[in-house]
């Protein structure tokens, strides 16, 4: 066994990215509720375990998991010193001109379409739920990276339970 083919089985990156949510204080339930919210409108029959069961999809995705990973350990380096001084002050103030950490997650919300974008900016803007609490608590740790990874997965979810829904426009007119 090649040792892609051996990481693949092992879904190590996956776990990863899920244990560093975890350890940053971030459980999928949280982000399973803001895809609720998002979807509650247009989706009659949507559960919150749908949305939950679209937030881990969206997880497995390996480029979800490439960006929720150099995300949050770029956070996690900033606090710890391990970045420039810099680098280090632009994340641990979250500078709003930096802007990389959006376009990080562009990589996640992406994966499903355009309504991955708009759904992006709209969480990006409003902060619901975790995403607020993230964005708010920056005294001593750096959450640049983590509050636009999770409004990404929850944007991507959200993306994902939209275009599995069936079309109610008649196209021939």
């Amino acid at each position: 066994m090649s040792p892609n083919e051996k990481l693949l089985k092992q879904n190590i990156l996956r776990n990863h990215a899920i244990k560093l949510l975890n350890d940053r204080g971030v459980e999928l339930k949280d982000i399973s509720d803001i895809v609720f919210d998002l979807q509650k409108s247009y989706v009659d029959d949507l559960t919150h375990e749908m949305c939950l069961h679209n937030v881990e999809k969206v997880l497995d995705k390996r480029e979800v998991q490439n960006a929720v990973i150099t995300g949050i350990e770029l956070d996690i380096a900033a606090e710890s010193g391990h970045l420039s001084p810099v680098l280090s002050d632009l994340l641990m103030r979250d500078e709003g001109l930096y802007g990389i950490d959006e376009i990080l997650c562009l990589s996640i919300v992406n994966v499903y379409g355009s309504i991955g974008l708009t759904n992006f900016g709209y969480v990006d803007k409003i902060k619901p739920g975790i995403i607020g609490k993230l964005n708010d608590e920056k005294s001593n740790c750096c959450n640049t990276f983590i509050d636009d990874i999770v409004g990404a997965l929850a944007a991507a979810a959200a993306s994902r339970i939209a275009h599995a829904q069936p079309q109610l426009e008649d196209l021939s007119r």
